[in-house]
């Protein structure tokens, strides 16, 4: 076609939709008369592009140009509600990773469904893969990309704003990124050829540019804009208006009564009531048509829970076997109990037979009849060696029972890899006799039909035919380890549970994969893979254990099974993978899933019209969604799946609330959440073992009590003011207030500030309660200890207080007086007892472990940072510190490596990589998660206990010290004094301590505390590509300040900074003390010299003074014409004069 021709087309199609877009605009005229409103999101969890900077200043210009405002944020807050609808769309600019929560997801989907737009730019596609909604918002997700190059751009639509001024061959240079996940249903503007630069991977039909209608919204995506000068460009900045214009739409108002997504509830809308505790260790429960609760124990004892009276009683005891994992340890209720009265339980009978049994008795009036029991199903299996008996029952809506056993294998003898020892003998370490057998109930999900008389059918749909020809008839999931828990959608009827994955804490070499946890789901019957794959279907070799060498991996599309204890077929079905697997360390695929011990289980499957009439009901926000939860690291998450059913997202659920391993979970008759939580420690009647109930609060919430207090302890009499000003009501309801004593219940103070006078000695309790208008109350409880005044602990340092130099000397002095014990000076209080650390932290979060150290009992520095390592990790599941749990007695641990040097070490080791055979074969988890340095932490505290604390020789209370030369730039000195008094007359002791923090004497510009008009904040690319971050003086007078900074010895200021020829004009930078016209401790000059963006570092030498003053750097150059006089980025103080 002649170009006079395409330029006439070209201009009709322009004409076109302009006139489309000002009937639009003219339509909804009465609606808006305000300007659209962009907000401009470039926030960054991955790579930072330099250009960031030139993209927000290429959208102000064009929104001055185009008559739209601009908003820019790299703060995710900004996706709530009440900030997203001020916007027509929201631009993605060079965004990356994983940067909005659940929360601020749910917001901007809803923003999308209101009838928002989405503006996508480069990196937008580089960011959010695990949200696919996101994904196919943008349209693709980023693949790889080669080195940046020109390359041939195809327009191939000109019939859009965004490619209507673009030529049909359009030429430049870029970052050109490969895709994947493409949508099929884009409106491809403009694509690449590939023939014309090296790298491109997607074809003849490689997709730059798109626009399309999503989810109600507008979306406009380009691949382009990696470099700063691509938003210099003219026709790329057309291209990029085009997209914006098409995203901000006609400017009518978003209608939110279009969403579908619905908000997340807030967490203050959840609570935890603890129903009952000190349960000997609870399995499974069941609600009865009452509405009572029904639950087992694993020592055989079986317990109701009666709402009403909230008091639980036994109501039988189960004569079991219990060593090993094994008990009493399933319970469902038959589907017709109203009607027959039966309850099924799996257990294990005790006596000389080794076996499972699934049980039908009758229950009724409170009563289990154990003489009526019917064994429906004997799950014959080994006792000489442990592990994995799981155990779980549930009934699907269809009626059939679901059954899941355990491998029945030792899996200590096998590193942490695939158990598949063929050896003579060795059958118990070999789970191909179990998992792979297809003629073996173990390592299986068995569903079955229960029969009125005790018997049961096989149900269609099951894994190898009912005449057995194949395999066990009764199995529906087979290659399963240890699958614990189970739980049935309730109307698709998928099955879901938790695999507990083997403890290999790395990938081994000719073993195979690492351990992972699973949780799966089966649509259909089919085989999961134990013991030959994990996870999503990693292969293991074919490992020979007697001659130490590896075969081939496993092939998931063919496995065979030819061990010899193998009775079934050997050629097993097709393996399938797991929906959601983790290691012990973090997962790049499942990053919520976190790190740590792993046992993982399943929940139940909501749906809130299941409980329609129900006003205590969970929120709709959770509908279809499943929730999966992991006993050893306390936290549960929800599943979103698609339209069919298949995974698509996690989220965190009840994150703010603690757990102590929820071992069961089910909803109630009125879809509320009940649990049961195991307790601390593994075969243990645990305290913490509760019952518990999460109540959601759909309307008015309880006002949350906070008190405040000037002291918490003192000398009689101790008076005590104390404020409710903190304690807030989540509704915005006025808050009425009423306070108590230990002494006295009713003390008729209705105010929120008061005081109490406590003349007697001991540990009192004042008690605060808020009442909101409906009358839900809140309480909070503040101790307060009588008749011990706290002792007094200062540091006093003689030099700088604030920052520390490499090799430099500073002379300090603890001082300790206590009112009762006297003082360090009186020599009444030893130097012994007192606790003085010198620390270097290279993380800041070591502060609090250094701190606990201090409050608790005193410990030495390491011992108290390994103490607090262990009590955060999974490690009292298995050991407690004087009985033997699990694993041995920390006690016990310590006595036997008393003697040995290297003990340190070797236990570090071992917490980090696992592994068994010095204490019985019970094996230890890998913590591949702790470093070197924390795992020996947590062994030297282990190995401290059973014996007196000795404090290691610490720095003398009164010297000097002189920093030795630190590669680190980041890290801080603290030094920590700390002294716990003898206690008063009947008060408890007291303790005091001071802390003095010495950082590195550097920090960035943009960290200061008050600036004039005329500092702007900045980010630009340096001569490298790489990206500078700081602040820019603008010429004029204008400044920056920051408070408190410490002076005592410092002579020199070094600045960090860019002032370059193009288009800065330097400026006169003068630094004064305590005001911007305080006194003048130095000037220096910034010329404008330099050719790019690099930086150079300027001194300015500062006069002597001490103390702590205000810090301000001013300019006073006059304008030179440019409209910036120069860029800071980071400050130094030295404390070294200039060389004369």
């Amino acid at each position: 076609m002649p170009s006079s021709a395409k330029s006439l087309q070209h201009g009709v199609a322009k004409l076109l939709w302009f006139l489309c877009i000002a009937l639009l605009t003219y339509s909804s005229v009465s609606c808006s008369k305000v300007k659209p409103r962009v907000l401009v999101f470039s926030k960054t969890a991955g790579y930072r592009h330099a250009s960031i900077p030139a993209g927000r200043e290429a959208i102000a210009k064009l929104g001055a140009q185009h008559k739209f405002s601009v908003d820019f944020t790299e703060d995710a807050a900004y996706f709530a509600e009440d900030s997203l609808k001020r916007y027509s769309a929201v631009i993605f600019l060079n965004t990356t990773g994983d940067v909005l929560n659940h929360r601020q997801q749910a917001d901007f989907e809803r923003f999308i469904q209101a009838g928002g737009g989405y503006v996508g730019v480069h990196s937008a596609s580089d960011t959010e893969y695990d949200w696919p909604w996101y994904g196919k918002l943008c349209g693709a997700y980023f693949d790889s990309h080669p080195k940046i190059q020109e390359a041939d751009l195809q327009v191939i639509d000109h019939q859009h704003p965004a490619t209507d001024s673009l030529p049909d061959l359009w030429k430049r240079t870029d970052e050109w990124y490969n895709l994947r996940d493409i949508k099929q249903d884009l409106k491809v503007l403009v694509k690449i050829d590939e023939k014309s630069y090296e790298g491109g991977k997607n074809g003849d039909t490689h997709p730059m540019s798109w626009y399309h209608d999503y989810d109600g919204g507008r979306a406009f995506y380009t691949a382009m804009g990696h470099t700063s000068e691509s938003y210099q460009e003219p026709l790329y900045l057309k291209h990029l208006w085009g997209g914006i214009q098409y995203a901000m739409g006609n400017k009518a108002k978003l209608d939110y009564k279009k969403a579908r997504t619905h908000r997340v509830p807030e967490d203050n809308r959840f609570s935890k009531v603890v129903l009952d505790e000190n349960l000997n260790e609870p399995m499974e429960m069941d609600f009865l048509p009452d509405g009572n609760i029904l639950f087992i124990e694993r020592r055989g004892a079986m317990k109701v829970f009666d709402t009403k009276t909230q008091q639980t009683t036994q109501v039988a005891e189960l004569d079991v076997f219990t060593e090993l994992e094994d008990g009493l340890l399933g319970l469902a209720l038959d589907p017709d109990y109203k009607v027959n009265h039966w309850i099924y339980l799996f257990y294990s009978p005790p006596g000389p037979e080794h076996k499972q049994h699934v049980s039908r008795f009758e229950y009724f009036e409170g009563k289990l009849n154990l003489d009526s029991e019917k064994v429906v199903l004997v799950i014959p299996n080994q006792r000489d060696e442990c592990c994995h008996s799981a155990g779980c029952l549930e009934f699907g809506p269809d009626g059939l029972l679901y059954i899941s056993v355990g491998d029945n294998t030792n899996p200590f003898a096998s590193s942490g890899y695939a158990p598949i020892d063929e050896s003579p003998g060795r059958s118990a370490w070999d789970a191909q006799k179990s998992s792979g057998n297809a003629n073996d109930f173990r390592g299986k999900i068995l569903r079955i039909k229960p029969k009125s008389d005790g018997t049961y059918t096989i149900p269609d749909g099951n894994l190898f035919p009912k005449d057995g020809s194949r395999g066990k008839p009764e199995i529906y999931v087979m290659g399963n380890r240890n699958p614990y828990r189970t739980a049935i959608d309730p109307k698709t009827n998928y099955l879901y549970w938790g695999e507990v994955g083997p403890d290999a804490g790395d990938d081994g070499e000719n073993r195979g994969p690492r351990g992972y946890d699973e949780v799966n789901q089966a649509k259909t019957a089919g085989f999961f893979g134990w013991p030959y794959f994990i996870g999503d279907n990693k292969p293991y070799y074919d490992y020979n254990f007697a001659l130490k060498k590896s075969g081939q991996l496993f092939d998931p599309q063919h496995p065979i099974n030819n061990s010899p204890n193998n009775t079934g077929i050997q050629d097993l079905p097709p393996a399938q993978p797991a929906m959601v697997w983790y290691p012990y360390g973090d997962s790049p695929d499942f990053p919520h899933t976190g790190r740590g011990g792993r046992n993982a289980m399943a929940g139940p499957v909501y749906y809130a019209d299941m409980f329609a009439d129900s006003e205590t009901r969970l929120p709709d926000y959770y509908d279809g969604k499943f929730f999966m939860y992991d006993w050893m690291r306390n936290w549960i998450l929800a599943v979103t799946f698609d339209e069919k059913g298949n995974y698509e997202k996690l989220e965190p659920f009840l994150s703010h609330l603690k757990f102590d391993k929820i071992i069961d979970m089910v909803l109630s008759p009125d879809g509320e959440l009940y649990m049961l939580e195991y307790g601390t420690t593994w075969f243990a009647h645990n305290p913490d073992a509760r019952l518990i109930k999460i109540e959601y609060e759909s309307g008015n919430r309880k006002p949350q009590a906070v008190i405040t207090a000037d002291k918490t302890a003192g000398a009689l009499p101790l008076t005590v003011q104390v404020s409710a000003d903190s304690s807030l009501d989540f509704d915005g309801d006025a808050i009425t207030y009423s306070w108590s004593t230990s002494e006295k219940a009713e003390t008729g103070i209705t105010s929120a500030q008061t005081s109490f006078t406590f003349t007697t000695p001991g540990d009192h309790f004042i008690t605060l309660t808020v009442t909101d208008k409906e009358g839900k109350q809140g309480t909070a409880k503040l101790k307060v200890i009588a008749g011990n005044e706290p002792p007094a602990v200062k540091i006093d340092v003689a030099g700088n207080s604030m920052f520390y130099w490499d090799n430099s000397t500073i002379h300090y002095e603890v001082k300790v007086s206590d009112a009762e014990d006297g003082s360090l000076a009186a020599k009444s209080i030893s130097p012994k007892s007192v606790r003085f650390t010198i620390d270097y932290l290279e993380n800041s979060e070591d502060l609090t472990l250094i701190a606990q150290g201090h409050m608790q009992d005193p410990l030495p520095a390491n011992l108290a940072n390994g103490r607090a390592l262990m009590n955060e990790s999974d490690c009292k599941a298995c050991h407690v510190v004087d009985n033997k749990s699990v694993g041995p007695s920390y006690i016990d641990i310590s006595k036997r490596y008393e003697k040995d040097p290297k003990a340190v070490s070797k236990l570090g080791e071992k917490i980090i990589k696992g592994g068994g055979g010095n204490w019985g074969e019970t094996a230890m988890a890998a913590h591949p998660q702790f470093k070197k340095a924390e795992a020996e932490s947590i062994a030297a505290y282990i190995l401290s206990l059973g014996k007196p604390v000795e404090f290691p020789p610490g720095p003398p209370l009164k010297s000097k010290y002189v920093f030795p030369t630190k590669p680190q730039t980041t890290g801080v000195y603290v030094f920590m004094a700390s002294y716990q008094d003898k206690g008063g007359k009947d008060a408890s002791p007291a303790s005091g301590r001071d802390m003095v923090k010495l950082a590195y004497p550097s920090f960035q510009a943009e960290d200061y505390e008050e600036a004039s008009m005329g500092i702007l904040h900045a980010e630009m690319e340096d001569f490298q590509g790489g990206a500078l971050k700081g602040i820019i003086f603008t010429p004029g007078v204008v400044h920056i300040g920051f408070t408190k900074i410490d002076l005592t010895g410092v002579r020199r200021l070094q600045i960090s900074t860019v002032a370059n020829k193009k288009d800065m004009a330097g400026g006169l930078l003068e630094i004064h003390a305590d005001a911007v016209d305080g006194a003048l401790l130095g000037t220096v000059e910034i010329r404008a010299e330099q050719e790019g963006n690099i930086p150079r570092e300027i001194w300015c030498s500062i006069k002597p003074i001490n103390g702590k003053h205000k810090l301000f750097l001013v300019n006073r150059q006059a304008n030179k014409g440019a409209d910036k006089a120069f860029f800071v980025d980071r400050l130094y103080l030295s404390n070294q004069a200039a060389e004369q």
